[in-house]
């Protein structure tokens, strides 16, 4: 780990592309060799691993130590249940809230340069060692000169800078591959991502995006949202109110009973679909260090950078859907999705056939009463039923704006899949209809 801010600066984001690329480079050697060995495996009847633990410690160090964009993408692959042994999961889950911490000096003088002074002026007391390291900044606890403790999240110094090249890198990527398919352009999709995941590098952003999200939970009193301090908050610096508590990959581990499965469980759905219903927004962000059981058994959420805000006609046709789904009510699926901004070039009875099909994967929950998350082969299905029409799904187009509605529904299932609570899930989900 870097201990000063000499080492740190050779390492982080002040890196050029080539030599972020050329970290990656390696990074896909190892794992190339470990696909190949897991294949030598298959030949021979044995039971392979998706990623040796050993591949597994190797990209959590190097993503960890890049951040950014592969970061990010290091963090979506942790969440897949389906994907990975429990064991090597674990190693890859360190990078929710883990990563090499960018020295106290670095953040003294990210301090300095946004809010004119130095910690120990700005603060009656500011941790040296951070709480979590993440992929844009990481957070130090401290306590304000009025005595309420609060969370200070730093930015690393260049990050937006690497993020849009990383972006960059990965555009050329999509670009070209669309190009060669000849099936579906992608670009919409990832230029959608792509402009989310650079409004997060500005915290004044987020700051005001948090604020709004308290206003649209605010039915929801079992959830909270933390309050912006907003004279300790920059472009580069957000200080929030500090949240007691332990987040959900933490609080899994520690065997919760039953009942608080289902408890903690319930409040995620209310927290995902309830905001999206209500005011048209959604956490996209949706990895279990971002939620906390706190201490006093409310919900909590943090990291709104990627709050995204939905077009009204997004958010009533998906309201309509959901209604229908809840109330086991027959739908007219292809209006519905018209509506929602998918384009298809298929036959009506085909476009119909895949999407009443994932409507009814998704809608399990729904229909039986108690159902088992810990049993849930929801993820699974949803992609062997993609993998299986494949090439017909490719000639349906979601609207742009699908992809983080996507990003927060299915890291939900993913989820609610760790916590493996099992109950009357179809009660919650007609406990968010009842809202609307």
């Amino acid at each position: 780990m870097p201990t000063d801010s000499s080492d740190f600066d050779d390492k982080l984001p002040t890196q050029g592309r080539l030599s972020r690329f050329r970290k990656l480079a390696g990074l896909s050697a190892q794992l190339g060799a470990d696909v190949l060995k897991n294949g030598a495996k298959r030949l021979v009847g044995e039971e392979p691993e998706f990623l040796s633990k050993a591949a597994a410690e190797k990209l959590v160090s190097t993503l960890g130590e890049l951040k950014g964009a592969a970061m990010k993408l290091g963090q979506a692959v942790s969440m897949d249940t389906e994907l990975l042994s429990p064991e090597v999961r674990q190693v890859i889950a360190r990078l929710q809230n883990e990563a090499p911490p960018m020295p106290y000096e670095v953040v003294a003088r990210v301090l300095r340069e946004e809010l004119g002074d130095t910690p120990e002026a700005l603060f009656r007391e500011f941790d040296r060692q951070p709480l979590a390291a993440a992929s844009l900044g990481q957070v130090h606890r401290a306590v304000l000169h009025d005595g309420r403790p609060v969370a200070v999240k730093v930015q690393y110094p260049g990050i937006a800078e690497t993020l849009a090249g990383d972006m960059d890198n990965l555009g050329v990527v999509v670009k070209t591959m669309s190009k060669a398919s000849r099936l579906t352009d992608g670009t919409a999709y990832f230029r959608e991502l792509r402009e989310e995941l650079l409004l997060e590098t500005d915290y004044r952003r987020e700051a005001e995006l948090c604020t709004g999200f308290a206003r649209s939970v605010a039915r929801l009193p079992e959830l909270k949202v933390p309050t912006v301090i907003p004279e300790r908050t920059t472009g580069r610096v957000l200080t929030l109110e500090l949240l007691q508590g332990r987040t959900l990959k933490d609080w899994v581990v520690s065997e919760p009973s039953a009942s608080e499965r289902f408890r903690v469980a319930r409040q995620l759905i209310l927290a995902i679909y309830g905001p999206f219903f209500l005011h048209g927004e959604m956490h996209a962000d949706p990895h279990p260090g971002n939620f906390m059981v706190l201490e006093d058994g409310r919900l909590g959420l943090l990291d709104f950078g990627s709050i995204k805000r939905f077009s009204p006609r997004f958010v009533d046709a998906n309201q309509r859907m959901f209604l229908h789904a809840v109330r086991l009510e027959s739908m007219d699926v292809l209006g519905l999705s018209r509506e929602v901004g998918f384009i298809s070039e298929l036959p009506d009875a085909e476009t119909i056939a895949l999407i009443q099909e994932v409507l009814h994967i998704a809608g399990r929950p729904m229909r039986a009463s108690p159902y088992d998350y810990a049993a849930c082969t929801i993820t699974r299905d949803m992609k062997l039923h993609f993998a299986r029409n494949a090439a017909r799904f490719l000639k349906i187009r979601p609207p742009a704006e699908a992809v983080m509605f996507f990003r927060s529904t299915g890291g939900l299932a993913q989820n609610l899949k760790l916590i493996g609570a099992r109950g009357d899930f179809r009660g919650v989900f007609q406990e968010v209809a009842a809202l609307l």
